[in-house]
């Protein structure tokens, strides 16, 4: 009778189990069904790194088998090394951590920025909200009203640290385009550095397109700031007049390497989990990103009442793109490495 229990037991537990096999997603809701994820944001609120992450975490949750819930947690510090650090080494490897950190990880990684103890391309890239445009711009009561200008005269802009563009780009124009950029460190996050040029503190800040366009509308009506540079490949519909980072080097050279930083932009806001995860879980969370950014009208409202794009790219192709990143020839980067260094 007893071994007759266990027999019975023992089915029905091989049953249970090849279930699971031949309905992967059976096996997911099992594992996420009153799970939570913790969602890790390396910059301070404010900006459209947090606007995005604590977006997803109202939305993405019911995309995925058993409906977890996504908790969104700010771990800012050193232009978001310490999140990605902690998602690389420390948080655990089976679906249930993901975050948001800078989109210059790659770029940073390969010109071997202090405190960096991840490999980009190890990690697990879930998806991406959007590309970004970011811009670089001072306030109307500045001397420095044009990119021309930040050729002579020095011209001090806030950071908030050294793995974001707001320090990676002006070392960069300094260096291969002739600026007289002043570095001023020490501001947690955009919106931090965006008040500090509003007072006076500073000349010029960082922001990206959407955010000045979305958050600050009334600047760009009342022309409060003067947009000095844009930083992608094209200049946007929205801004003919400025000019686009590349184009502002001389030499061909130089040109490459600024539009090698510029990759960044297409990293631009988007999700990583640690490295090593089950293939399975991987798929589920890819699946689950895309399927809320395509198809879920309250995320993709959500988002457009913050005047914040959603341009997708699916986790397969950024994993893809971040590969290419790193298969950047090294004297390029050693050249890139010594004037961000200066």
């Amino acid at each position: 009778m007893v071994h007759s229990s266990w027999r019975a037991l023992a089915v029905l537990s091989a049953m249970v189990g090849s279930m699971g096999a031949a309905n992967p997603s059976l096996a997911q809701e099992d594992f996420y069904k009153g799970r939570t994820i913790n969602l890790y944001i390396g910059f301070a609120p404010g900006g459209s790194y947090d606007l995005y992450a604590r977006t997803l975490a109202r939305h993405m949750g019911k995309h995925i088998p058993g409906s977890p819930t996504i908790v969104a947690q700010t771990m800012q510090g050193a232009g978001s090394f310490r999140a990605a650090n902690h998602l690389f080494a420390v948080a655990p490897k089976d679906g249930s951590a993901m975050g948001m950190v800078s989109q210059a990880i790659a770029l940073e990684e390969m010109l071997g920025t202090s405190g960096i103890m991840f490999k980009s391309s190890q990690f697990t890239w879930i998806g991406r909200s959007t590309n970004i445009t970011e811009l670089m711009m001072t306030w109307r009561t500045s001397k420095t009203q044009t990119y021309k200008d930040a050729l002579t005269r020095e011209t001090p802009i806030a950071s908030t640290g050294p793995g974001s563009p707001s320090e990676g780009w002006p070392r960069l124009l300094n260096g291969l385009a002739g600026a007289k950029f002043k570095i001023i460190g020490g501001y947690q996050a955009s919106a931090n550095a965006l008040l500090a040029m509003e007072r006076g503190e500073v000349d010029a800040s960082f922001t990206s397109w959407d955010t000045l366009s979305g958050s600050k509308p009334e600047w760009l009506q009342t022309k409060s700031v003067n947009i000095l540079v844009q930083f992608n490949r094209k200049r946007l519909s929205e801004l003919p007049d400025t000019p686009s980072v590349v184009e502002l080097a001389t030499r061909e050279e130089d040109r490459r390497i600024l539009d090698f930083y510029v990759t960044g932009a297409e990293v631009g806001r988007s999700f990583i989990a640690p490295p090593g995860l089950p293939p399975e879980r991987t798929k589920t969370l890819r699946e689950a990103f895309m399927k809320m950014s395509t198809q879920d009208a309250d995320y993709i409202a959500e988002l457009a009442r913050a005047k914040a794009p959603v341009n997708a790219m699916p986790g397969e192709e950024l994993q893809a793109m971040i590969a290419s990143i790193m298969q950047t020839p090294p004297a390029l980067i050693e050249r890139m490495r010594k004037i961000l260094s200066e």
